[in-house]
């Protein structure tokens, strides 16, 4: 019953990837010279490559700046292209330990924008649009940006904001409740879980960049801790104005003065931290999720790169040439050469504190083992071998054009003030960027990698499915397993089952769970009609059930069906978007069981095979699989609750040209009673990839359907 794999298998899917479209323009500028070819024969030798020339100088504009009494440092870029104003007010404050307030920082920063001590949210929300502005805050900023005309007005907002805020008990609730929902949402999702862990192993959990917020720490927060926090971190001489747009120093000034003037000089408050200790040798963390059809892989370590050092730029050249992008050696060999991901790619970040690198990819299960090889030998690779002159010159040229473009940007420049404030760099550290990158060569790009990284002290982090990825992974180091919380557990057991449960008693059960023989056999008809949620985009979910043997499940927006499958009178069609598509063996197998409120009644007696594999766990709790394999020979996987008996899951693996395995499941979830049958209301249809939500919010049985209400 339900929407069938046949979403996999015709193409019906709507897939919406996020990828990175980043390409790089090739401009071929093609130069005539009036001189005979014998003389160009004589004057140039073309088996040698012209000499690099020297670096351009570039001249990168200052900004206006000035201090306020209070110790409020001003930036001002001026730019008249168009007649808009952006002010930020950014706080300097490299992090500091929440313990069991993780979160505060984080929920303070959106509760400043909930009102103000004289309006309230839905008033500050109607002032701010009114002025055709925008405001947005955060742990550490706040910014606003509208027209010329009308920035005055939005300055003294943004003022109003950050001076006096409601901090409303109610707004605070609403936050926590979000904020809640978020958490709860990231504990299936295995890119959140793999960020959350890394932080914790990687730095510690008693630094602040390892904090991770949780349920219990969201909860504890109050309304004193939000205001202990803003009177800590946020003062005048712990922070920066920007200004850049269509206006004059005099006026920021004078905008300034009277937004921030009267704020009162605080102590400025910082914390240092201890560095956070490398393992003793590499191990690997798995964090089993049986429910992951991919494994998200993360190879990573802090590193001593404080901002403006002399590794900075030797280093971005070397991480970029490893993993910076599509043309990365991570992206070259483990989705170009072995198809085992649609991207790897590797990060390095400077910090004041303490920085940190990651190589990572989400790869197929059963390439789980595969691809941590992969990385770290091109980790190896650029540790131990220098790299080509070829590859070396394109990437300094390609970070020196997106250098020189970013200068277009004059919030560029503002940002370059700010970080030569924060840091202590140098005033022309940015002017001699372009001649510091081309001085760069093999040996340094090498020498920054052996400073920087170890791979015999690295932290090997896999959130996947450990009962089909773990074996294999002592060769790398220790196994440890952690739960999403990055706390350290024990190995996951597998589950023996009772040798007495075959599958026709799985299946037996399983069709008892649905609805008693009396009631199945009274059933006629069944609707079910609701949404399904692709990426934040809602779409219109129905499905019609005519005993026996007849249904059509339909995806539409806006009226038009972007999906149909059906199986009427012994008729067999899937469309996408109108158009036909062509109907295999195991597609009608499919639609078949799509007809049925229980198709373990077809399992039963139309010749599939069937065979109990073992002990899952999904959604916390034993399932017990069964193989199906169908008349077709193709293999699927139905899980099915060891107390309830109720379908929980299915699962089954294509082939798919230029894509691998793929495999999709689904979950089958608050299941409800209707004239005695037991439907799921709920589904999740994870094709890896992309995610479809199904929620169906209006259920019938016998409600007197006939097949032509299906046509």
């Amino acid at each position: 019953m339900y929407l069938k794999q046949n979403l996999l298998q015709s193409n019906c899917a709507i897939e919406l990837h996020n990828t990175k479209n980043n390409f790089m323009k090739k401009q071929i500028y093609i130069a005539l010279f009036m001189l005979p070819i014998v003389s160009l024969a004589q004057t140039i030798d073309r088996s040698k490559a012209p000499a690099p020339g020297k670096a351009p100088l570039i001249q990168i504009g200052s900004p206006v700046k000035f201090t306020l009494a209070n110790g409020l440092q001003v930036f001002v870029v001026k730019n008249t292209k168009l007649p808009r104003v952006t002010a930020s007010l950014a706080f300097d404050y490299d992090g500091f330990a929440e313990g069991d307030k993780a979160g505060v920082a984080e929920m303070a920063g959106q509760l400043l924008k909930r009102g103000t001590t004289t309006k309230s949210k839905a008033q500050l929300d109607e002032a701010v649009e009114f002025l055709g502005g925008s405001m947005s805050t955060s742990s550490q900023s706040a910014t606003v940006s509208s027209l010329k005309s009308n920035f005055p007005s939005l300055m003294s907002l943004m003022a109003e904001v950050v001076l006096q805020p409601a901090l409303a008990i109610d707004e605070l609730e609403k936050i926590r409740k979000q904020t809640l929902s978020g958490i709860e949402s990231s504990k299936d999702d295995a890119d959140a879980i793999s960020g959350n862990v890394v932080k914790k192993l990687v730095y510690g959990a008693s630094h602040p960049y390892g904090e991770m917020m949780t349920t219990k720490t969201v909860n504890s927060i109050t309304i004193n801790d939000v205001k202990s926090f803003l009177s800590t971190y946020w003062k005048p001489n712990m922070a920066y104005l920007v200004f850049v747009g269509d206006i004059e120093p005099a006026v920021a000034k004078a905008l300034a003065e009277k937004s921030f003037g009267s704020w009162a000089k605080g102590i400025a408050t910082k914390q240092n931290f201890a560095k956070p200790a490398l393992p003793n040798q590499t191990y690997v963390a798995v964090i089993d999720r049986p429910a992951s059809v991919q494994s998200v892989v993360t190879i990573a370590t802090t590193v001593d790169l404080l901002p403006g050092s002399s590794n900075v730029i030797a280093g971005s050249v070397m991480n970029n040439i490893l993993g910076g992008g599509f043309s990365g050696r991570l992206f070259a060999n483990l989705r170009e050469k072995y198809a085992f991901t649609y991207g790897a790619y590797s990060s390095l970040n400077p910090s004041r504190q303490v920085g940190i690198f990651g190589a990572s990819a989400s790869v197929r299960n059963e390439k789980t083992d595969s691809s941590v090889q992969e990385l770290l030998r091109e980790i190896n690779i650029i540790l131990n071998e220098r790299v080509g002159d070829a590859e070396l010159s394109r990437m300094k040229n390609y970070l020196a054009g997106g250098f020189a473009r970013s200068l277009e940007n004059p919030g560029t420049i503002a940002g370059f003030a700010l970080k030569i404030a924060q840091n202590n760099l140098p005033a022309d550290y940015f002017q001699k960027y372009l001649t510091n990158l081309a001085a760069i060569d093999a040996q340094k790009v090498q020498d920054a990698a052996k400073a920087l990284l170890n791979t015999s002290k690295m932290h090997i982090v896999i959130v996947g499915n450990a009962k089909q990825i773990a074996k294999g992974l002592e060769k790398y180091g220790p196994v440890k397993y952690f739960d999403i919380e990055g706390n350290e557990i024990a190995p996951p057991t597998e589950t023996k089952v009772d040798v007495s449960l075959t599958p026709q008693v799985v299946m037996t059960k399983a069709i008892a769970a649905i609805g008693s023989a009396e009631d199945l056999a009274k059933v006629t008809d069944v609707a079910l009609n609701g949404t399904a949620n692709i990426m934040g985009q809602s779409l219109n979910m129905s499905q019609k059930i005519v005993i026996p043997g007849n249904s059509v499940t339909t995806m539409s927006m806006g009226g038009m069906a972007l999906m149909k499958q059906a199986v009427v009178d012994g008729k067999y069609s899937v469309s996408q978007q109108g158009q036909e598509a062509p109907i295999t063996d195991d597609m009608k197998e499919g639609l078949d069981e799509s007809a049925s409120i229980a198709p373990e009644q077809l399992y039963l007696t139309k010749g599939y095979g069937l065979k109990v594999v073992g002990v899952e766990k999904v959604n916390g709790k034993d399932a017990i699989d069964v193989e199906i394999t169908t008349p077709s020979k193709k293999v699927s996987h139905r899980f099915y609750d060891a107390t309830t008996y109720l379908l929980v899951k299915t699962s089954k693996s294509e082939e798919v040209p230029g894509r691998g395995t793929v495999t999709q499941q689904q979950f089958y979830n608050a299941y409800q009673t209707v004239n005695g049958i037991q439907l799921a209301s709920e589904m999740i249809i994870d094709m890896g990839a992309m995610k479809i939500n199904v929620k169906y919010t209006d259920i019938k049985v016998n409600q007197g359907l006939k097949t032509s209400d299906l046509k």
